[in-house]
């Protein structure tokens, strides 16, 4: 996890308001703010090394109803607090969820069109693409080994496996309900495949290629969002965007606790011992305290932040 003492920077993508925010990651006061995107700005890749981080415009829809989809990944400077770039991903559209590979490339869903594109951040241009065998491929999470990268396919009720060192789908696995988020273990064993549906999440033993598990969330009364590990990989956190709740969950599964904190949570940075999530129905920041799974502190940022991130 990111200790306190190594963050030199915050920064927020206020999908509600469609602005970058920089906050001060001590005081959270609010400290730079980039305007002017295409509606809008969704979700969020930091990478500390190269100093960039990435923000793509899905689009002024929503999953699944999107008629006008974007085709943009802005590249973000994270020291000079500006928009450095822009990567074209046409004829791709409606991008959305973006993670750093093993490899050192960067993996983007394009959402409307079922394919992942493949970004190298030296250049900050598209040089691939892989088909996901979806109708509609929203998040992705890749293996840390790098070895794999799996899409959740929402509608299709399906996770699609894809080889990322030969760029081709293995298969899909079929989920018992449609799908509104995934992530994957830090050693590459279960993919957690959260329902739209129901408030319970699917355990998927990768080696097996199948479901073995299903888990409801406690104290969470509807179907849940994101779920990502911790970088230690010993938590599994649940974001609720309908019930207002974020679930922590130990990794072998055996306890949970869910946490209320402000209106429609979606993604969540670690830092140190706490969790920072946004709320993007009602514009606040919570800070859960992981070892004492509560809330100790929220503020104010933007109309409704999507996704943080620290750099």
């Amino acid at each position: 996890m990111t200790s306190s003492s190594a963050v030199r920077g915050m920064i927020a993508v206020d999908k509600i308001g469609c602005k970058i925010l920089f906050l001060n990651p001590q005081t959270y006061e609010t400290e730079t703010v980039i305007e002017g995107f295409q509606r809008t700005v969704h979700e969020l890749l930091v990478i500390p090394e190269t100093r960039l981080a990435y923000v793509p415009i899905f689009g002024d829809g929503i999953h699944g109803r999107n008629p006008n989809p974007g085709h943009v990944l802005h590249v973000i400077d994270l020291l000079k607090r500006k928009r450095a770039g822009d990567i074209d991903l046409r004829p791709y559209s409606a991008p959305h969820t973006v993670r750093l590979g093993a490899d050192g490339l960067t993996y983007i869903t394009c959402e409307n069109s079922a394919v992942v594109a493949v970004i190298d951040p030296k250049t900050n241009k598209m040089i691939d693409t892989i088909e996901s065998g979806s109708t509609n491929g929203h998040r992705l999470a890749i293996a840390p080994d790098g070895q794999r990268l799996y899409t959740d396919n929402e509608e299709d009720a399906t996770v699609s496996v894809i080889d990322v060192p030969n760029r081709k789908l293995l298969g899909k696995i079929k989920t018992p309900q449609a799908l509104a988020g995934i992530a994957v273990s830090n050693d590459g064993r279960t993919v957690v495949a959260v329902s739209d549906e129901a408030p319970v999440l699917f355990l998927i033993d990768t080696a097996a290629g199948k479901v073995t598990r299903e888990v409801r969330l406690e104290g969470v009364p509807k179907a849940a969002q994101i779920a990502r590990y911790s970088p230690d990989g010993r938590l599994v956190v649940v974001s609720s965007l309908n019930s207002n709740m974020v679930s922590l969950i130990d990794a072998s599964f055996g306890a949970q606790t869910a946490v209320p904190v402000g209106s429609e949570p979606m993604d969540f940075a670690f830092r140190g011992d706490e969790l920072f999530v946004g709320c993007q129905g009602d514009g606040s920041m919570h800070v859960i305290d992981i070892p004492q799974r509560r809330t100790k502190h929220s503020f104010k940022a933007g109309t409704g932040c999507e996704s943080v991130g620290f750099f």
